[in-house]
């Protein structure tokens, strides 16, 4: 089992930027691929941006061109760096990991709030 501890969340203006942490336990951490996923009230958990071990990424198309997810094996820590943020990217926000061959994510971090305000 792998435990997450993300960081970096806070109250922004609209326009503004965050850059989120997650800090991952376990030496197997560069094999995994790594998810940052949000959930507001009254809305099912959503996917946000995933990178693999080798370092190709996937974003949602509504965080496509303001948010970028990068990892660093050496601290075994992914980030989230959002820019343009907006109110309705106000949400929990967490990391996920699991091994590259496993479907389902397999370990989550306890969630850091972002707040975008007007």
């Amino acid at each position: 089992q792998v435990q997450l501890v993300e960081s970096g969340g806070g109250l922004v203006q609209a326009g503004g930027s965050l850059r989120l942490s997650c800090a991952a336990s376990g030496r197997a951490f560069s094999s995994y691929r790594m998810g940052w996923f949000r959930r507001t009230p009254g809305k099912d958990r959503e996917l946000v941006a995933t990178i693999s071990a080798d370092g190709r990424t996937f974003y949602v198309d509504f965080v496509k061109g303001r948010f970028t997810i990068s990892r660093d094996n050496a601290k075994n820590t992914v980030y989230l760096q959002m820019n343009n943020l907006k109110p309705e990217d106000t949400a929990v926000y967490y990391c996920a990991c699991r091994p590259e061959e496993v479907p389902k994510w397999a370990d989550w971090g306890q969630g850091t709030q972002v707040t975008v305000s007007l």
